[in-house]
């Protein structure tokens, strides 16, 4: 007996140390939160867990939106595919239609049950008897302007489509644009021409029996407003993305922008004045409920093993606790909006000296994206065929067939029906 102790033990000894303890899980991140602070806040948060979870090794990869469409797939099917990723509304149903998620309806009831969701942020994702991603933050499109300069025209800011053109047109004055909206084929023309469709009725593209409903009077007028608009805008905002309407509000040549958020932009490239930097919700058609186009960001959780599985949830559980929560959002301040109740109070949240500086203007863009709306992720219906056409730019296609193309509304929106229909097919 003694000799077969003595040759277990000897064998023990000679076992890697590696082998004698647990390996800890490791899971990837992917997340096109590119800018260098953004991948540090979020390295900080990954340190702390790490820290706090030795028996789980979370890994960041920033990927970019411009390739993430593709790559994803390509790198799920070659089983190299991260553990964790980020998502928009259109971005999910690409990944759902290959398999690649599982529903985690139980775990986002779980989460709800503690912080409170949003609910527009849970059905954003609640489809086909699922729930297909965690929401982590909203973003909210709104009207900004300066107070010194709305007031020395001698006028209040917009609530109706007939003000907000009488507004864009006196303050075009002395080199100034009194309205700066793009009109390029790109996603940021996609926002700003549904946040005005959604302000004039034409909020659905899709019939409930899943046929598209773009091609409408609604939908045509919201185009007519938008192009009588744009002629208040600058030459160049057919090119147009985020960064040269932050640019030219920033340079005041713009009087008022539609934006999710310049207040970083505005702060440093501005004269920072917080008093001045108004914040209204988006003119609606009639003065009535004023809505906006609203990104309830999220996290998708594509990892088959279980270990792993169980991994990832540890980790956005962590990132939702409040004392956790305010410092994630606020990578960028200003642009990531609470999704939970707890977080919306979150110490960590409102005590960054940027959003302290802006309270006021941080609470009236969380107070606008109640009434958040995405196009194809309406009514609680959603259509796989929405994520083609998102991809496509088809909304902001159809407005620049009536800006550069001369094309009147009601041609160019008939002719961007049948273009959904191509590309949904």
């Amino acid at each position: 007996m003694k000799s077969i102790l003595k040759l277990a033990l000897a064998t023990t000894m000679l076992m890697p140390v590696a082998a004698l303890a647990q390996e800890p899980v490791e899971v990837t991140l992917w997340h096109m939160e590119q800018p260098p602070h953004r991948v540090a806040r979020v390295q900080e948060l990954i340190d702390a867990f790490n820290a706090a979870n030795p028996d789980i090794v979370v890994k960041q990869e920033p990927q970019n939106w411009g390739e993430v469409y593709a790559k994803a797939p390509a790198a799920l099917a070659a089983g190299q595919g991260p553990d964790m990723l980020f998502a928009i509304p259109d971005f999910t149903p690409i990944l759902k239609d290959i398999g690649a998620l599982t529903s985690v309806e139980d775990f986002v009831k779980e989460l709800d049950e503690k912080h409170d969701f949003v609910d527009s942020t849970v059905e954003a994702y609640s489809y086909d008897g699922g729930v297909w991603a965690v929401p982590l933050y909203n973003m909210a499109m709104n009207l900004w302007y300066r107070k010194s300069v709305l007031e020395e025209a001698g006028i209040e800011a917009p609530t109706t489509w007939e003000e907000w053109r009488a507004a864009a047109e006196k303050l075009s004055v002395d080199g100034v644009s009194g309205m700066g909206l793009p009109a390029n084929k790109q996603l940021y023309t996609d926002q700003t021409v549904y946040s005005v469709m959604v302000n004039g009725g034409a909020t659905e593209i899709y019939n409930e029996d899943g046929t598209l409903r773009f091609d409408n009077p609604e939908t045509v007028g919201a185009y007519e407003f938008y192009a009588d608009l744009n002629k208040f805008s600058p030459a160049d905002s057919t090119s147009w993305t985020w960064g040269e309407a932050e640019a030219c509000f920033s340079s005041k040549a713009c009087a008022m922008v539609m934006q999710f958020s310049v207040i970083a932009t505005y702060d440093t490239q501005a004269e920072g004045d917080a008093a001045d930097l108004g914040v209204a919700a988006i003119p609606s058609k009639d003065g009535g409920e004023h809505n906006t186009i609203s990104y309830a960001n999220a996290v998708m959780l594509l990892s088959k093993d279980e270990a792993k599985m169980e991994a990832s949830k540890k980790f956005v559980s962590f990132l939702l606790e409040p004392e956790n929560y305010g410092r994630f959002l606020n990578m960028e301040p200003g642009l990531f909006m609470p999704v939970t109740a707890d977080g919306a109070e979150a110490e960590t949240f409102w005590a960054d000296p940027m959003v302290e500086k802006y309270r006021e203007q941080i609470e009236t863009v969380i107070d606008n994206a109640q009434n958040g709306r995405l196009f194809g992720f309406t009514s609680g219906r959603t259509f796989p065929s929405i994520a083609a056409i998102s991809a496509q730019n088809i909304i902001a296609e159809t407005l620049q067939s009536i800006v550069v193309s001369g094309q009147s509304a009601a041609e160019a929106v008939t002719a961007g029906q049948a273009r959904m229909q191509e590309v949904a097919q």
